[in-house]
């Protein structure tokens, strides 16, 4: 797949929210979508404590402990991304924008120091 822009990831995504609407049992609101992100953070976290081996040792007999990785790692954070786009579209933000007048703040900031 060729490199896209940001706003292309983003058309991309929104076509395959589009999409997963039509097949959806029903419409998810901005709750299920708060739900379905925190869920995702939540998955994220347990796969970079299992990678960064911050269990305890017997939780390694537990099938799905040996799943983590930084694959998985990957899909999690897609699927955090994913969200953040519906999310985003939900309240017709304009991500890139938004986060590049995040960056800016942050740069100046920084430039403060």
């Amino acid at each position: 797949m060729p490199d896209l822009t940001f706003k292309e990831l983003v058309h991309k995504t929104t076509d395959v929210i589009e999409a997963f609407q039509k097949v959806e049992q029903r419409q998810w609101g901005i709750e299920g979508n708060m739900i379905e992100l925190i869920k995702q953070v939540g998955e994220l976290g347990k796969n970079v404590m299992m990678l960064e081996n911050y269990y305890l040792a017997d939780r390694k007999n537990n099938p799905s402990y040996n799943l983590a990785s930084k694959a998985e790692i990957g899909n999690e954070l897609s699927d955090i991304l994913f969200m953040i786009i519906r999310i985003a579209n939900h309240y017709g933000v304009d991500l890139e924008k938004a986060h590049l007048k995040e960056l800016d703040i942050a740069l100046t900031a920084l430039k403060g120091k």
